[in-house]
């Protein structure tokens, strides 16, 4: 059973890896549909082996969001808190059958005015089966502080 923890209980310089996920044709075509974005280089088989990329690939946003997934997985985790926001870029093409992982680490963190509570950033890295960051950037979130530190 893992422990989520509080602000307090992380460490800048801490790092963590998350379980991993196989892309498919079906979590692409279900993102398209949630989102309404079918641009055809994500749902178009005939347009995209055409295309630069021989083939259908992910939208990035989707990237983010298996990343952001991934990590509430992860054997490192926080509480629930309260996302601050992301920077995030996009590396490389996430195709169809890449399997990925985020690798995460506790960059930087600091109290906040706000008591109860504290922000950490989490570098973060989408990375394929080859061991290519496919997406990278930070994740900025306010955690609750112990309630014995408060």
């Amino acid at each position: 059973m893992t422990i989520e923890k509080y602000w307090d209980d992380a460490r800048v310089g801490d790092e963590a890896v998350t379980p991993s996920v196989t892309v498919t044709g079906a979590m692409i075509d279900t993102y398209a549909e949630l989102t309404g974005d079918r641009t055809p280089i994500h749902v178009d088989e005939d347009y995209a082996r055409k295309s630069h990329f021989g083939m259908r690939v992910a939208h990035g946003l989707l990237g983010l969001s298996i990343a952001d997934g991934l990590k509430c997985q992860a054997e490192y985790r926080f509480l629930p808190g309260m996302s601050l926001g992301w920077t995030w870029d996009f590396k490389l093409p996430i195709r169809i059958g890449d399997t990925l992982h985020v690798r995460f680490r506790v960059g930087s963190m600091r109290p906040t005015k706000r008591p109860g509570w504290g922000i950490v950033t989490l570098p973060s890295e989408l990375v394929n089966q080859n061991g290519e960051v496919v997406q990278l950037g930070e994740h900025k979130l306010m955690i609750p502080r112990r309630p014995d530190a408060r």
